[in-house]
């Protein structure tokens, strides 16, 4: 990255940082897609039990590698403060760090993955499914958490087009795996959905020795001398990474899985009223990789401008990014109202769930705009390393607003499901509005700062 002194300038180099991300988190999503297909092609047993699994797994892996996510604003601020020497040892903290939480993980599943899939009161086969899948997922924990490291540390650096081609990589790699294992080809046992687990294990694996190579072979990271030297674990540097990626984590978390909370709440409705909101929540996430790219490239570029105490540069990029993801909002809102029935379409031909889909997805267009607000604040406020009032916000407008006002609204009046739809975009609007008010102050505040 470098410095800019146009509004020209920073849109392009906006744009370069951006589309790779997108990209990759477009492949990552495809990844999961494609774990799902190919295990409801095994039997709708295997489905089944991979749907459950994923979804135990999936806010626990998105706030852990949240809290890794705090070595991105971390390296953005030494590289704009031109404190390159800093950054070989915070990246070994964080692989310390890395291998420690996912041990730890990993044990905890040891203890609690049994008694959590028997509370679920599931089919016998269904839970050992789970089960299965999630114990060969385990195997790539570790290769996981260190790779997300390694990501920080190449995107934080503006190189976020390196990055996007070892995700592109591993998509081949895990769709290849998933047909070899769950269908039980060259040689290779039928292991139905518990092979998806055991594939996506494999391409972890691959991808963090493809990001060891990139790190220590390739220019501008070898500048860094990466493992030149073993450094010893600091404990001081390992509470100043957890008083950052904690609340990021545990934001990360209480998004993801008021999700989860939601859908489990929806159980008491007809089958095809779930089928329809998880059609419509399937598209709302897919979209969502647009303001969640954003809201990873305004880090490392505010990050940037931040470190070397260009705060005004800093703020042009914040309502760069918003405007943005706003502007892109608008776009899908009024593709997603004109072409209504047509996205339900690719989910089903049911009659009923399709009519269903459409009316969940009438609602998620306010989910996109609030999304296009809420996603790029709180990843300017990582770039400033502003990250409890964020939490605090995520903890309230989720979990206090939103999920008990759905709640009501769903039982208490004739909105039934859509209650909890809009309980949610309640929330999620209330917390746009809320991270708001705190980015302004702290901008002003960091101005007035510089001058004073």
């Amino acid at each position: 990255m470098v410095e800019t002194y146009s509004l020209s300038g920073k849109w392009r180099q906006f744009l370069t940082v951006l589309l790779p991300i997108l990209i990759s988190q477009l492949a990552l999503f495809s990844m999961t897609f494609f774990d799902t297909i190919m295990s409801g092609h095994a039997s709708p047993i295997d489905l089944a039990g991979v749907a459950i699994g994923s979804s135990l797994w999936a806010p626990v892996q998105a706030g852990l590698t949240g809290i890794l996510m705090a070595v991105m604003p971390m390296i953005a601020q030494m590289v704009g403060a031109d404190n390159k020497k800093q950054v070989p040892f915070t990246v070994m903290q964080a692989m310390y760090m890395a291998v420690v939480i996912a041990v730890a993980v990993i044990l905890l599943g040891a203890l609690v993955l049994n008694p959590v899939l028997n509370m679920m009161g599931l089919e016998p086969d269904v839970r050992q499914i789970a089960f299965d899948y999630l114990v060969a997922l385990s195997f790539g924990i570790i290769p996981l958490f260190l790779y997300t490291v390694f990501r920080c540390f190449i995107d934080a650096l503006g190189h976020t087009r390196v990055t996007m081609v070892i995700t592109l990589i591993s998509l081949p790699i895990n769709v290849v795996m998933n047909y070899v294992l769950i269908f039980g080809k060259f040689g290779f046992p039928r292991l139905g959905g518990v092979g998806a687990g055991y594939a996506t294990a494999i391409t972890f694996w691959c991808i963090l020795l493809i990001s060891l190579y990139v790190v220590k072979r390739v220019q501008p990271f070898v500048e860094f001398g990466l493992f030149t030297e073993l450094y010893r674990i600091s404990l001081s540097a390992g509470r100043e990474l957890l008083k950052l990626g904690l609340p990021i984590g545990f934001s990360i978390f209480f998004e993801v899985s008021i999700f989860a909370a939601v859908t489990l709440l929806m159980s008491e409705y007809s089958t095809i009223t779930i089928a329809a909101h998880q059609a419509a929540i399937n598209f709302a996430s897919f979209i969502y990789m647009v303001p969640m790219s954003i809201s990873m490239a305004l880090t490392i570029l505010v990050g940037f401008e931040v470190g070397a105490k260009r705060y005004k540069d800093a703020k042009q990029y914040s309502y760069l990014g918003i405007g943005s993801a706003l502007l892109l909002a608008l776009l899908f809102a009024v593709v997603l109202y004109v072409y209504n029935e047509q996205v339900a379409g690719f989910y089903t031909t049911d009659k009923e769930v399709l009519r269903l889909t459409q009316t969940f997805l009438m609602y998620s267009i306010l989910f996109l705009i609030s999304d296009a607000v809420a996603a790029p604040i709180q990843g300017v406020l990582r770039g400033y390393k502003d990250v409890t009032v964020p939490f605090v916000v995520a903890l309230v407008s989720y979990w206090v607003i939103g999920l008990p006002l759905g709640y009501v609204l769903a039982q208490y009046t004739s909105f039934m499901a859509y209650g909890y739809w809009i309980g949610l975009i309640t929330g999620l609007a209330a917390g746009a509005v809320f991270l708001f008010g705190r980015l302004l102050r702290l901008q002003k505040r960091m101005i007035t700062e510089a001058h004073s």
